[in-house]
């Protein structure tokens, strides 16, 4: 009996592992992020795998398919931008100033993904499930952020998070395509907008 006693701190001590196992798949998603941003989804395997510091057989081991590692990326990106919102709201000096942070973060998640809804197009499923997740996981956040925003007198409160992130969504398109084009002025202004006047 006593050995099932001694079994359970080995599973405590592989709790450890599984953190750094996380982290090590965190660290090559934003590895892969990074060289995406750079060279586009379709960029070779063996330069995300040195960016990541790990072998390509790794990756493949993760992620057997280049659609895998994209889709695992954009969900990585969404999560970070979602856990972002609370931390931002806690850490800014206005609730105003902690939505216009977070909408930076929003606006680096949107025009960073480059190639992935025509990497996807062959798969209508994994990109509407994918959607769908964005807005799960963003629009809460927004929501939080508007409303405390709202609730402390710096905003106006006559808009929705969908309709926020529509628009900013709206002022991204084409940013990849026109280098003389940055939707962040026109977006930032935007941001200041909702604020009440004095």
């Amino acid at each position: 009996m006593n050995d099932g006693d001694q079994g359970a701190e080995p599973g405590s001590a592989g709790r450890p592992k599984r953190a750094d196992a996380r982290r090590n798949k965190e660290t090559l998603l934003d590895a892969a992020a990074a060289v995406f941003v750079r060279a586009g989804v379709e960029a070779p395997v063996r330069d995300i795998a040195a960016a990541a510091g790990v072998g390509t057989a790794t990756i493949y081991r993760h992620f057997p398919t280049r659609a895998d590692l994209i889709i695992a990326v954009y969900r990585h990106q969404v999560d970070a931008c979602a856990e972002a919102g609370p931390a931002l709201l806690a850490e800014g000096p206005t609730p105003h100033a902690a939505l216009g942070r977070w909408i930076d973060l929003f606006v680096d998640f949107l025009v960073t993904k480059h190639g992935l809804a025509a990497v996807l197009q062959s798969d209508n499923t994994g990109f509407e499930a994918l959607h769908t997740y964005f807005l799960d996981r963003l629009v809460p956040v927004c929501t939080q952020l508007l409303d405390a925003a709202t609730a402390s007198g710096g905003i106006r409160s006559d808009l929705q998070a969908y309709e926020l992130m529509r628009g900013v969504g709206n002022l991204c398109v084409g940013a990849d395509s026109d280098p003389r084009y940055d939707p962040r002025r026109l977006v930032a202004l935007l941001v200041a907008g909702l604020g009440r006047p004095h």
